[in-house]
């Protein structure tokens, strides 16, 4: 497979942006990062940039600990809850921080998010940080990392999630997959008791589903809505 450009790079992180944002997951204040090949730095949209008319002119530079290294507008101020976990976690080459209303209800309400749908096995064990502070310092968001510690999900008390995995693709598909078993699993609860999937269930769902044509199957359905907008 030839390597994405830089330029081709920095695209697909906008989509992705845009396409969140247009499924309702990301709001006016979310951002999404991934690490900048070959280097120390990562890129993520800057915190002034329109989360519904993003564009790759909104993607800056920044190294890990936050000083911007390319582009003229500032990161977002909780660019410290990336820039941590890139630090802890070199398997990871994407982090987003969404605003999801589904799943940040069940952070308010204090009820856990159980695995309904076969697609919600990949989200692995979803770890949860108990304070809904805003994570703008490098110490808060060392705590966020450490609370998300080798997983790929933490749901922030009433403020959102931390998503973490390889890549632009696994990150974003992981988001989705998070926002349709929380409202599924809300939906259903009105009907009656919730039965999620067993131990079991989850474990082969998850190794049949983390597959990368699987994934690209959330992208590419997502991608043709958003182009079917423009």
């Amino acid at each position: 497979m030839i390597p994405l450009s830089d330029e081709s790079l920095k695209q697909q992180l906008a989509d992705a942006i845009l396409m969140l944002e247009q499924a309702g997951i990301f709001d006016c204040n979310g951002h999404f990062s991934m690490r900048v090949p070959d280097s120390d730095y990562i890129w993520i949209n800057s915190g002034a940039s329109i989360r519904s008319a993003l564009t790759v002119s909104d993607i800056v530079m920044i190294d890990l600990e936050g000083k911007l290294m390319e582009g003229s507008a500032p990161p977002p101020m909780e660019c410290h809850l990336h820039t941590e976990i890139y630090k802890k976690r070199h398997d990871v080459g994407a982090i987003a921080h969404p605003h999801p209303k589904w799943s940040t209800l069940f952070t308010i309400a204090g009820v856990p998010i159980e695995i309904v749908m076969n697609q919600a096995a990949v989200l692995g064990e979803i770890q949860y940080f108990p304070t809904s502070l805003s994570v703008n310092t490098p110490e808060m968001g060392n705590r966020v990392a450490n609370t998300l510690g080798a997983h790929r999900i933490a749901l922030l008390r009433s403020h959102g999630a931390v998503i973490a995995a390889e890549g632009i693709m696994e990150t974003f598909a992981l988001a989705c997959y998070l926002e349709d078993n929380a409202e599924r699993q809300y939906l259903a609860s009105q009907l009656g008791a919730v039965n999620p999937l067993t131990a079991e269930e989850r474990e082969t769902m998850a190794g049949h589903l983390w597959k990368p044509n699987l994934l690209r199957k959330v992208w590419d359905y997502e991608y043709a809505k958003l182009k079917r907008s423009v």
